[in-house]
């Protein structure tokens, strides 16, 4: 069955305008937002639950959109809800909504008992970035992602929106020093640096593995730095290049590390 909503005070519009406002909120119901195409086939692909699905007449009237929400019915996941073209631009953070969002319960995945590779973020604070970091650590075969005190809440819109499904694959975790330092014992962690001896091609990353990224403003805080030790690697940069994008020199890493794990 599929409801209407026309109405801007509507209380569901309230309470999704909530969820993407507030950090606490999300994390008090557990939900987040997902909008978009990609975004919404992949979860319904990951087969995982929904709590509403918000659509215009116009998406189900394509063929990518009415074929979505027909398989949203047909699993039966969450209550379907056809709603004005304002109603879901109050439900959604972009300027052009692709014509469906969904609220959900935040993917909470199991870690691997022995994770091969573990990705640390320390102090990413910009949600764009994170987002890029998370769809690229998917790509890459990254086995988990841990996120400590003062990294930008993985559940933020833009977040999700960047990770493009990666939050569906990908075990994130928001966890304090301790419990990092215990699950990455064993491991060999690495701090990427930009006064790193070891280039990044040179550090066998076949092994058990950790590798930290700082964040864009101040890099990597003194926990990383101790838990890394004389362990620092770096990427070679032309003369004058002070740094390279967080997201980009994750990139560059987590790819040298499938490189060497692929062979």
């Amino acid at each position: 069955m599929v409801g209407r909503i026309e109405s801007l005070s509507n209380d569901k519009v309230r309470r999704v305008q909530a969820l993407l406002r507030s950090t606490r909120r999300r994390h008090r119901e557990g939900l987040l937002v997902a909008e978009g195409v990609r975004l919404v086939r992949e979860a319904v692909v990951a087969e995982l639950p929904l709590t509403w699905c918000f659509y215009t007449a116009d998406f189900a009237a394509t063929a990518v959109g009415g074929a979505l929400v027909e398989r949203i019915a047909m699993a039966g996941e969450g209550a379907l809800w056809e709603v004005t073209p304002e109603v879901l631009a109050a439900l959604t953070d972009t300027e052009t909504p692709q014509g469906v969002v969904v609220v959900m319960p935040t993917p909470v995945l199991p870690a691997p008992d022995a994770p091969a590779v573990t990705l640390i973020l320390d102090g990413v604070r910009d949600p764009g970035n994170l987002g890029t970091i998370l769809r690229t650590a998917w790509a890459a075969g990254v086995s988990q992602v841990l996120l400590p005190p003062g990294a930008v809440d993985p559940t933020n819109p833009k977040v999700v929106r960047a990770g493009m499904g990666a939050h569906f694959h990908v075990p994130i975790r928001r966890c304090g020093w301790d419990e990092i330092c215990a699950e990455v014992a064993g491991a060999s962690v690495w701090l990427a640096a930009a006064d790193g001896a070891t280039l990044y091609d040179a550090v066998d990353w076949r092994g058990r593995v950790a590798l930290i990224m700082g964040g864009e403003a101040e890099g990597a805080g003194p926990e990383a730095r101790a838990l890394a030790g004389s362990r620092r690697v770096m990427i070679p940069m032309a003369p004058g290049v002070e740094s390279l994008n967080a997201a980009v020199a994750t990139a560059i890493l987590l790819f040298e590390m499938a490189r060497q794990r692929r062979h």
